[in-house]
Parts: C-alpha cells; sequence; structure tokens
C-alpha cells in the first residue's frame, strides 16, 4: 500500500496531523539532514501503523515535502480507519 505524505520537519514533536487534500501531513523532530527527518517519517509511520519498521519505505520525494511511502503488509482497510480516527 502507497500513502501519500506532505512532511513538515524540525516540528516540537513527531504526531501524524491527519489528511490535507490527497495527503497525510506528518509533523517530525528531525531536521531535514542527512535523512534524519526520513529516518523519523518511517519510525513514525511503523510505530503508527503498529508495523515492523522495515515495512516503511520512502519510494519517492527523499529530499522533498512530498513523499510517497510504501507500507509493506498493512490492510488498507485498517491504514484508512487508523487516519479517520484522527
Amino acid at each position: 500500500m502507497r500513502l501519500t505524505l506532505k512532511v513538515v520537519p524540525g516540528s516540537s514533536r513527531d504526531h501524524v496531523v491527519g489528511r490535507l487534500g490527497d495527503a497525510i501531513k506528518v509533523r517530525v523532530s528531525a531536521p531535514p539532514e542527512k535523512g534524519r527527518a526520513n529516518r523519523a517519517v518511517a519510525s513514525l509511520l511503523a510505530a503508527f501503523f503498529d508495523l515492523e519498521p522495515a515495512a516503511v519505505r520512502i519510494v519517492a520525494g527523499g529530499a522533498a515535502s512530498r513523499k510517497i511511502v510504501e507500507l509493506e503488509g498493512a490492510d488498507p482497510a485498517a491504514v484508512s480507519a487508523r487516519i479517520d480516527s484522527l
């Protein structure tokens, strides 16, 4: 399953905000340098969707604020329900 994200690095805390148009808005405290924010996004999503960290992969937008992530083995209905619960 793939999700489009709008990532805001350098926030006060790591959290999934909710839907923002066709994307999911995510805030991470890590700075956008040397892949730190990307690693924080992957860790946050793994915890949020109850997945193994290796199951979350950024497949597009590694250096941009809009990213596409792949959630390997995720149930689309469960992911949608979890996002809707925000």
